[in-house]
């Protein structure tokens, strides 16, 4: 029987694990924390049984993604929920874009904005299932369904500044420039609209969905299904190189290119290693959990009903502090995200104190005190939200980087999204997840398509190493 190592138990090396077991490899998973999940693991981190994301939260990327969904993993105890409204993004004033899971009822609460909304969204989320493996793939490839690509790819090209000047209202600018920059990178950069568009025909498609009982039953399940199929997983165990493994068949690794570079040292070959150790890592991310009694006095009352709220203000003030964040310098007034994912699970909150998962965009590296920072933002749109504190739980960019070493220096994007790394991953080739060593791949969210809870880079990861072991 055909033998595999996966370094790492993050979605991408689980996703990984499973592809080659189900094919009849024998897979041992290691990973270095004493438990799973990478990015989706959850737990209490301020009251006992108030259950918060540590990382990675909501997820439209997963909840369609075309390896995820073959796998059943209901069967493993996976259910996706739903909020009533997927996100909204607050004014000064009380005015909001909102972004429903219809592009019908989010265009019409776009008013003179609604028609360029339907032109963007409609034709690609109804089409999402059938783009989704040209989607969530490498793009230096031919693609399945090249003419439905381009009506989705085109504008991914621009920068999500020029986008932003196609709409006539602030909402929806707003709206656009806050899922815009999910990509950690400056808005009037090219291609800086791709992760936008990409979130937002997926959420059109499947909503911005949570997983019940915290983003940490989306690898439980991967895990389970795992070892049903015979695989193993072996928590604590920190492989410094490859001699720390046993002999095998294939490696996968869910590591930083920089680390697998550091790990396999002269083994790679020396192009391929000078690409990873000159991997560029983008802005870091500094978070805090709040146990909120009550809920966020938001004064846009949609979203008090919606599971993601972006904290920013306009367009041109998140188009700022994204340039600002890139430039190595913390503004004073940071992009905030906030996920109240517990308006679609209730069981995260416990009585009427309520789990709030935020961070803010700020520079990699970053070693101060944001807390108050993201306190005065949320304030400022949602007036009294001090006084309902129940305590915090902040996690500092060094403390990101110490919970998953592939956030190096903060960066949980595992990589910055300009246009070299967007378009090939770590190094310019045809094949993304091979290290250019016979028999190892790499996994990690480095790699197309990139950060989510989606396993998409490691199923493909997997597809590589599956092809080498057939000869």
């Amino acid at each position: 029987m055909s033998t595999a190592v996966v370094v790492g138990a993050g979605p991408n090396g689980l996703a990984a694990a499973v592809a080659l077991a189900r094919a009849g490899v024998q897979v041992t998973v290691v990973e270095a924390a004493e438990d799973i999940g990478g990015g989706t693991r959850s737990g209490e981190a301020i009251l006992p049984g108030l259950l918060h994301d540590h990382c990675s939260a909501v997820h439209p990327m997963a909840v369609g993604s075309p390896f995820l969904r073959e796998l059943g993993l209901d069967r493993y105890g996976l259910t996706w929920a739903l909020p009533e409204i997927d996100c909204v993004h607050p004014l000064d004033g009380g005015a909001a874009g909102v972004l429903h899971r219809s592009v019908a009822e989010t265009a019409t609460g776009l008013g003179a904005d609604g028609r360029r909304w339907r032109r963007l969204f409609e034709g690609p989320s109804s089409s999402y299932d059938i783009l989704s493996d040209d989607i969530l793939g490498p793009l230096l490839r031919i693609p399945r369904h090249p003419a439905r690509l381009a009506r989705f790819g085109i504008p991914a090209l621009a920068p999500a500044s020029l986008l932003a000047k196609t709409f006539a209202t602030e909402e929806a600018r707003a709206l656009w420039g806050g899922v815009a920059a999910h990509a950690f990178h400056p808005l009037d950069r090219p291609l800086s609209a791709s992760i936008g568009l990409g979130i937002l025909t997926a959420g059109h498609r499947h909503g911005w969905a949570v997983a019940e009982g915290g983003s940490r039953r989306i690898t439980d399940a991967m895990a389970a299904l795992l070892l049903d199929l015979g695989g193993k997983i072996e928590t604590g165990v920190r492989v410094r190189s490859v001699s720390d493994l046993p002999p095998t068949g294939v490696t996968v690794w869910d590591v930083a290119p920089t680390a697998l570079a550091v790990i396999l040292g002269d083994l790679l070959p020396p192009r391929v290693a000078r690409a990873y150790r000159r991997f560029r890592y983008g802005p870091g991310a500094f978070k805090v959990d709040f146990a909120v009694e009550g809920g966020v006095p938001w004064t846009a009352e949609a979203a008090r009903r919606a599971g993601t709220v972006h904290v920013g203000g306009t367009f041109a003030e998140i188009a700022a502090t994204e340039r600002e964040i890139h430039a190595g310098r913390m503004p004073e007034r940071p992009f905030v995200l906030v996920g109240q994912q517990y308006l679609a699970d209730p069981s995260r909150s416990v009585g009427d104190v309520h789990p709030v998962w935020t961070y803010a965009h700020v520079p990699n590296g970053y070693t101060g005190d944001a807390t108050e920072a993201i306190t005065i933002q949320i304030e400022r749109f949602a007036p009294g939200f001090r006084d309902r504190i129940v305590g915090t739980a902040p996690r500092t960019t060094p403390g990101f980087a110490a919970y998953n070493p592939n956030y190096v220096g903060g960066n949980i994007m595992t990589g910055a999204k300009d246009i070299p790394q967007v378009i090939a991953g770590p190094r310019l080739t045809l094949q993304p997840y091979d290290t250019g060593l016979p028999g190892h791949y790499l996994c990690s969210a480095a790699t197309p398509p990139g950060p989510g809870a989606h396993g998409m880079c490691g199923a493909h990861a997997a597809a590589r190493a599956l092809r080498h072991l057939r000869g």
